[in-house]
Order: structure tokens, then C-alpha cells, then sequence
């Protein structure tokens, strides 16, 4: 089985954090906790008839915080302040920032991707040959966010267009591990093959690519406003994570081919194949910049979306609600601007890249935040892979019922 890149999706060791206090009611809320981490953990393990290395849940809520993680025989112990590659995580990082720049008057929602950034003679998008991929003109900002631009999925779609039945990017990093990506390779596939879903606000389909072009276009905006070169990671870095942000925080989003090393403490992925096993801390991230590049903790995650939905990061109240509720024309599930709805859970997203799953989602209604880390897949089989997956929304549903949500 191909390795499946990023998607959008699911020795025992108690903990209780400070602000859980010591009565006898919130040690009871801790060990529920456990017990049904260790559970769902079991369960796995029995289900897949392998070692699975670590579960692991933080969760923040008014009755405390809360976090339990179980280890398999040849796991290593995780603590909410282990890094990890977050995946598809980061495109709710990319909206944000989106949705930041739109606050200040730096771009508009419903600008076509071809339209000049408000107050220059600069497009969005590069007008070059290479750029001319399908529908191009008709496409808005908005419809990316929303997975409404119909922009083929060079990175997770290997139906239209593919090189000895893997995808463009599989094959690329198969034959040069150290190629470095970008958002103008990806495009140059599209129009080079006429790649696309169809016409903008016509079908929904999760698209890494349209999430890439959004990567390129907050890199051009923010090096007109600032009249110098800048990048994706730049603007991350300034604006959204940075010591210099409104809320600072140690992720990173690396976008060099070099930059493969995850930094000190991580837990390393893993993947088992129905002949072999692979460990996958490293990895040539710029693969996926803007849609998957993220590196960061459950803690940091935790303090991320909560703080954006809250309205208390970048993005006002009215534009985390936009990020919530924004649905495009096509869509049939609960995505909106880069953002997830997991029924019972909250708002957020998901992330799978080789080796590792997470979730990261919070719940207005009840102030509860849910961070979910599986650092491991099971692909000896596509249903072993789903269970890994499932796993997730099984995971952050049971931690907020053991609390009483």
C-alpha cells in the first residue's frame, strides 16, 4: 500500500496538572480519564493484533486540566510538551492567518486569486504560463479555504494524474528526498496536465494543493506590505506564533528540504506495513507548506485553538465565528474556513502525515479543548488505517464524557 500523506479526516502514566486541585471529584475525573485512555488503547492494540506505541489526550475545561497518556511495550513516553508533526492541523493555522490579513484590510475573502492585493498592481497568484491551471480566473480565497475551488489534490490524489501509480509528490520525494517543493510545482502538474474537480462552488473535495496556492499567496501579500521577500513561515513566524505574536508559542513551520529534524523532546512516528516497519521522524517538510508542515505540542496546540476561537489570539470573535460557520456552496459536511466541526467534539482540525495522527478541537458551548496524539499507523491493511483514524474521534469523545460533557 502507498504511503498515505496528509488527510483530513480521527507503561501507564497518570498526570494531573496544576489547576485540577485535590479534592476527591476532580481525582476521580483523572482517573476516569485513564481508565478509559488505557481502554481505547487496549482496544486498539486487540483490533490490530500489534504493538501500538503511545495514546495520549490533553484536555483543558473549567472543571481542570487534564491529561493521560498509556505507552505499548515498544512505545516511548509522551508528555504534553513532546513535539510532533500536527499535519493537516496547520491549515487552520493558514486560515487564521488568512483571516488576519483580511482583518487588516491586507486582502478580501471574495477577491478573485487573479485580482491584484488591494493597493498594488501585484495579483495574488503569479501571472505566469505555469500558472494558468484549470479555472483558475473563477476561483476565490474564500472557495480554497472552504475546499470549494475544485484545485486538484496533487499530494493525495493519484486518480487523474499519477507516475507509476504514485502521486507527484510520493514519487518526487521517492526519487529525491531532498527536492525542494513548492506551491509553483504543484500548480505547474495542474496546468501542465489539466488537472482539476471541476468548477469552483460545484463539488467539495479536500485539496493539500489549494491549501499550497493559499501558502503562496500569504507570502506574496505579506512581501508587498512589507516591500521585502517574504515567506509563508515568515508571516507564520511574525504575525501568528512568533515571540513578537499576540499569543507566542513554539511551533514551527519548517519549509526547507533540510530542515528535517524535529526538535528535542519529539516522539518519533511509526508505521507498520504487512512486511515491514518504519520509523518516520524525519521528513522533508516542504512538501506540504501551508497544508501540513506544522511542528509543534499537544500544550501549544491546546493554547492555539483556544485562544483563536475564544476570540482572544489574532482573529476577533466575528472572525473565528466566520472560520466556524463559513460552509461553501458545495460542501456537505461541517468544514468551513479551514476549519472542521466534529459532532460531539468541537472545532479544529485533524492531521495525518507518515507516522503520526492528532486532533486538536474546542467546544464554545462548553469551553472544553481536546488535544489527541497517535504518533502511529497501521497500514497493513486500508481498514487498520481507518481504525488508526477512528481512533482520534473515539479518543477526544470519551475524555469529554468521563468529565461530564
Amino acid at each position: 500500500m502507498k504511503k498515505l500523506k496528509l488527510l483530513s479526516l480521527s507503561l501507564f502514566l497518570p498526570f494531573i496538572f496544576a489547576g485540577c486541585g485535590d479534592d476527591e471529584t476532580e481525582k476521580n475525573y483523572q482517573l476516569e480519564l485513564d481508565a478509559a485512555v488505557k481502554n481505547i488503547h487496549t482496544n486498539l492494540q486487540k483490533d490490530l493484533n500489534t504493538d501500538v506505541p503511545s495514546l495520549s489526550v490533553y484536555v483543558v475545561s473549567p472543571k481542570g486540566t487534564f491529561f493521560s497518556t498509556v505507552k505499548g511495550t515498544n512505545g516511548t513516553a509522551v508528555t504534553p510538551n513532546t513535539y510532533f508533526r500536527f499535519a493537516s492541523n496547520t491549515k487552520n493555522f493558514t486560515s487564521t492567518a488568512i483571516l488576519k490579513m483580511m482583518q487588516d484590510g491586507w486582502l478580501n475573502l471574495d477577491d478573485k486569486i487573479t485580482a491584484n492585493i488591494p493597493g498594488t498592481t501585484v495579483p495574488y497568484v503569479p501571472d505566469v504560463a505555469d500558472w494558468n491551471f484549470p479555472h483558475k480566473n473563477e476561483i476565490t480565497i474564500r472557495q480554497i479555504l472552504q475546499h470549494n475551488a475544485g484545485i486538484y489534490d496533487v499530494t493525495n490524489d493519484a486518480s487523474q494524474y499519477n507516475i507509476g501509480g504514485e502521486t507527484y509528490a510520493d514519487y518526487m520525494l521517492a526519487t529525491n528526498p531532498d527536492f525542494q517543493f513548492s506551491a509553483s510545482d504543484y500548480v505547474k502538474v495542474l496546468t501542465d496536465h489539466n488537472l482539476t474537480y471541476g468548477s469552483p462552488n460545484q463539488v467539495y473535495h479536500y485539496s493539500n494543493t489549494g491549501f499550497s496556492i493559499l501558502g503562496e499567496i500569504i507570502a506574496r501579500v505579506y512581501s508587498q506590505k512589507v516591500n521585502s521577500v517574504k515567506t509563508y513561515g515568515d508571516f507564520m513566524y511574525d504575525k501568528i506564533v512568533g515571540p513578537n505574536s499576540k499569543k507566542p508559542l513554539g511551533i514551527k513551520f519548517p519549509e526547507l528540504a533540510s530542515d528535517k529534524q524535529l526538535p528535542s523532546p519529539y516522539v518519533k512516528g511509526f508505521i507498520k506495513y504487512s512486511d515491514h516497519d518504519e520509523v518516520t521522524d524525519l521528513k522533508n517538510a516542504s512538501a506540504h507548506i501551508a497544508e501540513g508542515n506544522g511542528i509543534g505540542t499537544m500544550t501549544m496546540l491546546t493554547e492555539y485553538i483556544r485562544s483563536v476561537m475564544k476570540g482572544d489570539n489574532v482573529l476577533y470573535a466575528s472572525s473565528a465565528e466566520l472560520m466556524r460557520t463559513n460552509k461553501g456552496a458545495a460542501t456537505t459536511n461541517g468544514y468551513g474556513l479551514g476549519c472542521s466541526n466534529f459532532q460531539g467534539i468541537g472545532y479544529g482540525h485533524n492531521g495525518a502525515t507518515e507516522g503520526y495522527l492528532s486532533m486538536m478541537a474546542y467546544d464554545p458551548k462548553s469551553d472544553v479543548s481536546v488535544i489527541v496524539l497517535l504518533p502511529f499507523w497501521d497500514l497493513s491493511s486500508t481498514s487498520k488505517f481507518e481504525r488508526c483514524l477512528n481512533t482520534l474521534n473515539t479518543t477526544a469523545i470519551e475524555a469529554k464524557r468521563t468529565l461530564g460533557y
